[in-house]
């Protein structure tokens, strides 16, 4: 078997997983641990499809800053388990039929048009060269993470900037009103 196939169906599997684990665990702090296992996981997939930026982006954004934003929130809202509580939510089962069914759903419409004869398959060494177009110059780039460099801080250095500076106030405003709802509280 090869080995790539071998380890698609590894992190497939461990998606699955870890996403049954996040919505039919009762405590919130497990949920957030099983997403964190299907963020690397999905990681792991974008490795295989040799999409290596968008890998470090699902572990630097996702598998980073979204779950410590998730865990700061657990932490903040401060739920406690009572002692008679099943460990496992009581509408898991539903949820991982509806999950199940939904699975057949998708699955089936997106194998249909995969399953007629196309031709062949393209060169894998063709794949991992990219051609950047515009106006002035046509520039072949040696892989996916500096095509994404290229477009990003040459054509949309701007909107790049912008975005930061907002995500920034957006994160200092949170923290200011996290603070000061606390103030309050206490």
């Amino acid at each position: 078997m090869d080995p790539s196939v071998f380890f698609f169906w590894v992190f497939a599997a461990i998606t699955v997983v870890g996403a049954l684990g996040v919505i039919t665990m009762r405590q919130p702090l497990h949920s957030a641990l099983f997403l964190l296992l299907t963020f690397l996981a999905v990681a792991g997939l974008f490795i295989l499809q040799h999409a290596e930026f968008l890998a470090a982006v699902q572990v630097l954004v996702y598998a980073g800053g979204i779950m410590v934003l998730f865990l700061f929130t657990i932490m903040l809202v401060n739920v406690r388990r009572q002692a008679k509580e099943p460990f496992v939510n009581r509408r898991a089962g539903i949820a991982v039929l509806a999950g199940f069914f939904l699975f057949l759903l998708v699955g089936g419409v997106l194998t249909g048009p995969a399953l007629v004869k196309k031709g062949p398959p393209a060169d894998p060494a063709a794949l991992k060269t990219t051609v950047i177009e515009n106006s002035t110059a046509r520039v072949v780039v040696p892989g996916n993470s500096e095509a994404v460099a290229w477009g990003l801080y040459r054509d949309y250095l701007l909107p790049f900037e912008v975005a930061s500076v907002f995500l920034l106030v957006a994160m200092i405003g949170a923290v200011v009103l996290g603070k000061r709802s606390l103030e309050k509280f206490d």
